[in-house]
């Protein structure tokens, strides 16, 4: 089976998982915004905790998904998800009846619009659960974990999710294949739904920080989580708190993707992890206080970076 892959969104993500499929074999390409002169000219340094060291040189560097020289098997679109990305507008012009977008991103009930604008396509879902930071603008560390889950949202006939993740297993990272990718997403929710808000909220604190002073508060929202994700017909592990809890403690300490989207004025993903939880609560009749809480107190972090008010 052909595998050209463009990865749209060359930061953390996009780079690393981009260079485990040039390891296995695929013809990588990448759209990189900010960093693209940098990617261009030096292509990626990754540091791996599990790993080691290697570059790695895309095929293809481009400013946008038009300037894409082949036609691609594979779209991977790894950009935030928010307000300020039109996550369709990146990735159309890359788009052929053949190929299948997969979209590894965080967030709930954030597959209608790609459904919407690409209902011929095979969409597969895809979730990270990995400590992953852009140090630099060719800099990637992978700090801890790595496993990728995918999930496609309609039928697959030609096994191209089977073929993805045999690829990345190839490549030497975990790569599961789930029949129920939309539970796999709040499952992902239970972790970030505290630690990311709370690590901004609490002026810049690293995970283990957090855990350590807040861990019952931190288990009431995954509490709430798990409550909403069972209301909205997708119950999770009954033991998912207290392995989330678990795994956080031995996990090196890591500043969240939403805390350096802060640090750098960037918009963060509050709607995608936050507020679309906190309405499908509403729409389910689930109480929320926490989430609440959370959600409101992060929309005021948002207008502080769109006023641009300085911290005191």
């Amino acid at each position: 089976m052909s595998s050209k892959v463009l990865i749209v969104g060359g930061g953390a993500i996009g780079g690393f998982y981009g260079s485990l499929l040039a390891k296995a074999g695929a013809e990588v390409a990448v759209v990189c915004r900010s960093n693209y002169s940098t990617v261009k000219q030096h292509g990626y340094q990754i540091e791996s905790y599990a790993l080691g060291k290697w570059q790695f040189m895309p095929g293809q560097v481009l400013r946008y998904a038009a300037d894409y020289q082949a036609q691609a098997d594979y779209v991977i679109l790894c950009s935030k998800v928010t307000a300020d990305i039109d996550r369709v507008g990146l990735i159309r012009a890359a788009v052929t009846k053949q190929t299948a977008i997969v979209f590894i991103q965080n967030g709930v009930e954030i597959e209608q619009e790609l459904q919407q604008a690409f209902p011929d396509n095979l969409l597969i879902s895809g979730l990270a659960f990995i400590c992953c930071n852009r140090t630099a603008p060719d800099q990637i560390n992978h700090l801890a974990y790595g496993k990728l889950t995918l999930g496609s949202l309609s039928a697959d006939h030609v096994g191209k999710t089977q073929h993805l993740r045999d690829l990345f297993l190839q490549a030497g990272i975990e790569c599961l294949v789930s029949d129920d990718i939309i539970a796999s997403r709040w499952q992902k929710c239970v972790w970030n739904a505290p630690f990311n808000p709370l690590s901004v909220l609490s002026g810049g604190l690293a995970t283990q920080a957090i855990l350590q002073n807040q861990e019952d508060f931190v288990r009431q929202v995954m509490q709430e989580v798990c409550n909403i994700a069972q209301a909205c017909g997708h119950p999770l592990p009954v033991d998912i708190i207290d392995t989330n809890i678990a795994q956080t403690r031995v996990m090196p300490p890591y500043k969240t993707s939403m805390l350096l989207d802060f640090t750098q004025g960037h918009a963060m993903e509050t709607e995608a992890i936050l507020g679309n939880t906190v309405r499908a609560a509403a729409r389910q009749n689930v109480d929320c206080p926490y989430l609440k809480s959370l959600y409101a107190l992060m929309l005021l972090r948002e207008l502080q970076i769109r006023t641009n008010i300085p911290l005191a």
